[in-house]
């Protein structure tokens, strides 16, 4: 497994860290792990959504070839 250093991490924010592993009575590097985890999790499925909706936009709004106008065909139709 690699290793992640880090470095100028806020104090305020190492003891929130801190605080919330001791809280749930684990350690600091696996509270860490799972939130990096989870957040990558997160940010995967956020980039799938946006693939897909995508997707559906190019598929929503296709027109054929020699589609007629639609303010022709009421232009038509009042003309009846």
């Amino acid at each position: 497994m690699a290793t992640v250093h880090l470095r100028k991490v806020p104090d305020d924010l190492y003891e929130d860290l801190r605080a919330l592993a001791r809280s749930q009575q684990c350690s600091l590097n696996s509270l860490v792990i799972r939130m990096l985890q989870k957040a990558m999790d997160e940010e995967k499925r956020r980039t799938r959504q946006r693939q897909l909706l995508a997707e559906i936009r190019e598929q929503r709004f296709t027109y054929r070839e020699k589609t007629p106008d639609s303010v022709e065909l009421l232009r038509e139709d009042r003309g009846r």
